[in-house]
């Protein structure tokens, strides 16, 4: 049976609705959990990659020292060729271990639901592929991408925040929004969200209504990506 290395860098920002696609295309999963104190390993030995959000700062390393284990990690799956996505704070990690940079969003948090377009490079990519011209994702960042690494093909962007979805090497990609989670899940993060700016705070409210009433088109498209994944997993 093929295998994919999940790392899950919080308690809360579980695999959640990718556990049951990987399942369900006979892909088994093995998690470590570093902020329980699992260590990240420094090769990759299951047949694929994913690592998941959390709600530090990918450049928080001096809190976070296994911040640059998981960016080893990375670059260690894409010279071995293996399928890899990171979500959220783990493409943000994908994006800075290949030369790419992440910084504080200056629009504040991006929350709820995301409408993105593809790209032109999109059309042709082993998972994006058909997913355009426009689908929606569920959200919630504070950091964004500011420079995607050398030689990495853009293929979702919006606004503000243009990268969506990239592909960092032929092997890996990245996405900055959340195809794992369901409105449930955001429902309990947007809960416990705290910010001083009444904006970002009206923002991530609206964003558990607004899931709900989108979850078929979010699921449409998180579902394609997952089992397009699983497939190269187990090629």
């Amino acid at each position: 049976m093929s295998t994919v290395l999940v790392v899950q860098p919080a308690a809360d920002d579980e695999l959640g609705r990718f556990s049951g696609w990987l399942d369900e295309q006979g892909v088994a999963i093995h998690t470590v959990r570093p902020y329980d104190g699992d260590v990240v390993p420094d090769r990759l030995r299951a047949d694929g990659l994913i690592v998941l959000g959390g709600d530090m700062s990918c450049n928080d390393t001096a809190r976070f020292p296994w911040l640059e284990q998981i960016r080893a990690l990375f670059r260690d799956a894409v010279l071995q060729h293996r399928p890899t996505l990171g979500i959220c704070l783990g493409g943000q990690l994908l994006a800075q271990s290949l030369g790419g940079t992440v910084v504080k969003g200056s629009h504040g948090v991006e929350a709820g639901v995301v409408a993105v377009s593809a790209t032109d490079e999109a059309v042709g990519d082993a998972l994006f592929d058909g997913l355009g011209p426009d689908f929606q994702v569920a959200s919630m960042h504070g950091d964004t991408i500011e420079r995607l690494p050398d030689g990495a093909v853009l293929l979702g962007t919006s606004n503000p925040y243009p990268q969506q979805a990239f592909r960092a090497a032929p092997n890996a990609w990245g996405v900055q929004f959340h195809p794992e989670i369901s409105p449930a899940t955001y429902a309990e993060w947007a809960g416990a969200f705290r910010s001083s700016d009444q904006d970002e705070r009206d923002r991530v409210a609206r964003g558990i209504d607004d899931l709900v009433a989108a979850d078929a088109a979010v699921l449409e498209a998180a579902t394609l990506l997952a089992t397009r994944f699983a497939a190269l997993v187990q090629s």
